[in-house]
């Protein structure tokens, strides 16, 4: 997020466009995201860092090949997008280049959208004509994994988990996910779907530095996540109660998370602990090296890499936030019924 917080943040937004032979209208105008790497599909690609992923393995199961997305396949964001009706992958907002390249911070990422909204001003001819349509866009906001896997807990590199109590921490976070949410509102948000952070202490990077057994979840780190969802989840409350034209959701990530955790058979899962393609114990030093061999019952397995899930279970969690399949995957409702409201 922001304040200096670490971590491999991305911008890209899905627009309908006009074509000359239309199969299917999407349900929205356009489709916003703000996220970390877990969505991310290319803004990374040409900055001076490991955090990229355009070479195989990853991509190895996408349609493009490597994109820069960090799974073998789709992302969670991907998926939303095909629900939604747009029927093609969206670009990256921007390629950065040498010295320029930056990972975007959720300010960066907010600043970007201001850009956006001044194209789509000029485009539509006047802020009116703009405000209509972006109010019934989808703006999808996944920020706050970074923040304690890239930095709370990394006490060798930051000082955050000796300076704040998992309490303060979560309620720094939600102040600065408040003030750019306001601005999004300021700029023509109106549709806001908040996801939570997910079960990180469940990844194979955690349980590779942290879990004794290599399968049991680091519950200092799940603990800290849930306290910020439930502060999430309340921000929800707080902005739907203050802000009539606009709405808000919050996806339980963390929830669904915890159902192919607890019941991976269930959904074809047989790897939950360990990281399809990596380095190390689980697979969860460090992500995948360049043309390193991946399992090859990818479907099987919950994460690709030491971080990231794979294209399957991307998928189970992409379709539960756009269509619940619980009442605790999405509050007060999920992206369908989001989508099909008239603000």
């Amino acid at each position: 997020m922001g304040s200096g917080l670490k971590g491999w943040t991305a911008l890209w937004v899905a627009v309908a466009a006009a074509a000359v032979v239309v199969v299917a209208e999407p349900q929205v105008p356009c489709y916003f995201i703000f996220g970390d790497s877990l969505v991310d599909n290319g803004n990374n690609n040409n900055i001076q860092s490991l955090a990229r992923a355009n070479y195989l393995p990853y991509g190895i199961d996408f349609p493009d090949g490597p994109t820069g997305r960090f799974s073998n396949g789709k992302t969670t964001v991907d998926v939303i997008a095909e629900l939604l009706g747009f029927d093609d992958y969206i670009p990256p907002y921007a390629s950065a280049r040498g010295e320029q390249g930056a990972r975007i911070d959720f300010t960066g990422q907010v600043n970007n959208y201001k850009n956006t909204v001044s194209q789509v001003v000029d485009i539509l001819g006047d802020e009116d004509s703009a405000a209509d349509y972006l109010r019934q866009c989808i703006y999808s906001i996944g920020v706050g994994s970074n923040d304690y896997l890239n930095n709370y807990f990394m006490p060798q590199y930051y000082s955050t988990s000796r300076r704040y109590t998992p309490e303060q921490y979560a309620n720094v976070l939600i102040q600065q996910y408040t003030q750019q949410i306001r601005t999004l509102y300021n700029y023509g948000a109106r549709k806001f779907a908040l996801i939570g952070v997910g079960q990180i202490g469940c990844s194979p990077n955690a349980l590779a530095q942290n879990s004794p057994d290599g399968r049991t979840c680091v519950q200092r780190i799940n603990g800290a996540n849930q306290i910020f969802n439930n502060k999430l989840r309340g921000l929800v409350d707080q902005f739907n109660s203050n802000s009539r034209d606009a709405r808000f959701i919050y996806i339980n990530a963390y929830g669904i998370f915890q159902d192919l955790i607890d019941r991976p058979s269930a959904f074809g899962f047989r790897v939950t602990n360990a990281g399809c393609c990596g380095v190390g114990r689980n697979n969860g030093q460090i992500t995948c090296l360049p043309f390193q061999p991946s399992c090859q019952n990818r479907d099987e397995y919950l994460f690709w890499d030491a971080f990231h899930p794979t294209e399957a279970a991307n998928i189970v969690v992409g379709r539960r936030s756009y269509s619940a399949q619980k009442a605790s995957d999405a509050y007060p409702f999920d992206i369908r019924r989001l989508a099909q409201l008239q603000l």
